[in-house]
Parts: C-alpha cells; sequence; structure tokens
C-alpha cells in the first residue's frame, strides 16, 4: 500500500508540473494571439513535440487560419543549410574550409577564405546595397549578376579577413556558388538530393516565386499598409527584395514548416549527414585574427551557457516574416517559431517556451 501510495503521489505531482508548463504556454499562447501575432510554435524536447500551436492567418486578406504544417520562409534560418552543403562538400574531398574563395570565384577580394564566409568574418562589402543602388528592380536578380555587379563596382571591404565579426549575406552567396562550382551541379537541386530528400523533409524546399503559388499551405509574409492593416508583404515590390533578388541562392529562400524543421533539427544528432567532428566544428566559436573568439559557427549563433548548457540558434527576417530556431544542444531541446506578419512577440514565446522547458 505504501509503495502505491508514492507512486500515485509521484504521478500527481508529475501532473501538476505538466499542467504548471502547459499552463506558462497556453497564457503566453493567449496573450499572443490577443496582441495580433500570427504564426506557429512549436516545443520538443529529444524530438518529441511537447506544445505546437498555430495562431493567426495563412492569408489575412482572405481570412485563412494558419495550421500547423503550414510552410514559411525560412529567411536566414537558411543559412544553415547552406553551410551543411559546404560540410557536405568538404567531407566529399571537393574543398577545404581555409581554401581561398578567389581559388573557386572571380571576385575583386583577396584573402578570404571559406572559413571566414562561414563565419561572417570576411569583411565583404552588401551586395544587397549595391544592386539596390543599380539592379532593374522589375527583374529578378540570381548568383551569377550578383558576383558580376560586385565585380563591376568593386566597394571596398569593411575590414581584413579575419579582423572581426560582421554579419554579411554577401558571404553566403559566394558559398553557394562555390558549392556549384566543385560539384558543377545546381544548388538547389543538389540542397534537395543531399539534404531535403535524405531526411524526409517533404514540405521543405528552394521555391521560386511560381512554384510558391502552387502551394496551396504557404503562409504569405504580411507588413501593415498605411491604415494599419495586415496585406500581403508581395505588394511592395520595391522594398521587397526576396522579389528583385528572387533568384539568388545561400543567404536565404528556403522554405519549410515546423515539423520540418524538427526533422532536421533531430537529424544533427544523429550523424546522418557529417561526422561528429565536423558538426562539432559548425558548432565551435571562429578565432579572430587577435585570438579573441567570435560566436558565429558554421551557420550558426553559438551560447556556450544557457539554462541547459550550450546553445546554438538562428533567426531569420524577410519582409513580412521572422523564424527562429533555439536547439539546446547538449539536453537535446528545440524551440521552434515561425510568424508571418513580422511581430515583436516573437521573442516573448521564444522566452515562455524556455521557461516551460525548466519546468519540464
Amino acid at each position: 500500500m505504501k509503495k502505491l501510495s508514492t507512486y500515485l503521489l509521484l504521478l500527481f505531482l508529475g501532473f501538476q508540473t505538466a499542467f504548471s508548463q502547459q499552463k506558462i504556454l497556453e497564457a503566453a499562447y493567449l496573450q499572443a494571439e490577443q496582441n495580433g501575432f500570427s504564426g506557429v510554435i512549436l516545443v520538443a524536447d529529444g524530438g518529441k513535440v511537447l506544445s505546437e500551436k498555430a495562431i493567426g492567418f495563412r492569408s489575412f486578406e482572405k481570412g485563412i487560419p494558419l495550421q500547423v504544417t503550414d510552410v514559411f520562409e525560412m529567411a536566414s534560418v537558411s543559412k544553415q543549410f547552406t553551410a551543411m552543403m559546404v560540410m557536405l562538400c568538404q567531407e566529399k574531398g571537393l574543398l577545404q574550409f581555409d581554401d581561398l574563395a578567389e581559388n573557386y570565384l572571380d571576385v575583386p577580394y583577396k584573402g578570404i577564405s571559406i572559413r571566414h564566409l562561414l563565419t561572417h568574418t570576411s569583411g565583404l562589402p552588401d551586395y544587397q546595397a549595391i544592386m539596390d543602388a543599380h539592379w532593374d528592380k522589375s527583374k529578378a536578380a540570381g548568383n551569377p549578376d550578383i558576383l558580376e555587379y560586385l565585380n563591376r563596382y568593386a566597394p571596398s571591404k569593411s575590414f581584413e579577413p579575419g579582423e572581426k565579426y560582421e554579419y554579411s549575406n554577401t558571404g553566403y552567396v559566394l558559398l553557394a556558388s562555390i558549392v556549384e562550382k566543385v560539384t558543377q551541379k545546381d544548388f538547389i537541386e543538389l540542397s534537395r538530393e543531399w539534404i531535403f530528400q535524405p531526411l524526409g523533409m517533404k514540405n521543405t524546399a528552394i521555391r521560386t516565386l511560381e512554384e510558391k503559388a502552387q502551394v496551396e499551405n504557404f503562409a504569405a509574409g504580411h507588413l501593415k499598409d498605411e491604415s494599419g492593416k495586415y496585406v500581403n508583404a508581395n505588394q511592395f515590390r520595391a522594398s521587397d527584395y526576396t522579389l528583385w533578388l528572387g533568384n539568388r541562392k545561400g543567404p536565404g529562400r528556403v522554405s519549410s514548416t515546423a515539423q520540418d524543421l524538427l526533422i532536421w533539427d533531430q537529424a544533427l544528432y544523429s550523424g546522418r549527414l557529417v561526422s561528429e567532428k565536423t558538426l562539432n566544428e559548425a558548432f565551435s566559436p571562429m578565432i579572430l585574427n587577435d585570438g579573441t573568439r567570435s560566436y558565429y559557427g558554421f551557420g550558426w549563433d553559438i551560447e556556450p551557457k544557457s539554462p541547459y548548457g550550450k546553445m546554438v540558434m538562428h533567426t531569420g527576417d524577410n519582409p513580412g516574416y521572422q523564424t527562429i530556431i533555439v536547439r539546446f544542444i547538449e539536453e537535446n531541446k528545440t524551440i521552434i517559431v515561425l510568424n508571418n506578419n513580422a511581430h515583436p512577440d516573437q521573442i516573448k514565446l521564444v522566452e515562455a517556451a524556455t521557461l516551460a522547458l525548466r519546468k519540464w
């Protein structure tokens, strides 16, 4: 009888803990909904979904509610996939991380290694500013156009390679182009062949505008118009670089679901893609020229100390979209928030999920 009473007490305490965790998240969901947040939230422990919620609208204009299975733009969360493509090339013997970019591409900037590109320590100028100033925005530019304009206008570097950290979309354009150079294959097709298909990420791809339009459950990005009403971000063509830079590869353009991102997250524990040694390098800080550390690895921001040990994460930001994946890699805990109306409550949901995980 004593053993049974003890068991029932532990069971009751377990229910109480789970209930309090769920209450934390439910309160956060309710507050976000009341504040007008639109998106999908997924919280997992050991690959098991603890909580998953869709709030808001796939299309505000049509009043279509979001579903947890809807597809979102990943924006810069795409960089971890580009980095993985480079890591796969390295493991296949097609390149080395300390090779110079100039060995593979015709660029006016010398002494920049692939490692510098991966870790945002290259000092490269912002390609988007160059294209914004000179490109015909009625057309969609791709990597060859970007490389041509870098050579044509050749703005100076911000600093010498390895001197400091400065986030660089330009670097990830070069990385995708290097992958194409060493494989002689299209980066988009190769990403599908090497990552998305083998992992079973059936809703993940690098899609054209036309392909996205054919995906029925694609969550449109939304911005407020002059009246404060949410409208499709594609209506703002001149300011929406995802349209006139719509053929670029490397820094963005992956679209996916929260559930597919969890598949990706768990695959990084399995060794299915690259070795543990290579992955550890991706999750290690960059040593700068002066010996100090920069805490951005290969496509991941790194936080050495968190409530659950080492954390790696990345955010993404496209017109109307905000995305984030947080991985506590020592505890195998995951938080994914995909937002399609550029709402500030995204970070509050991450904070609530982190608090809930501490109690799980």
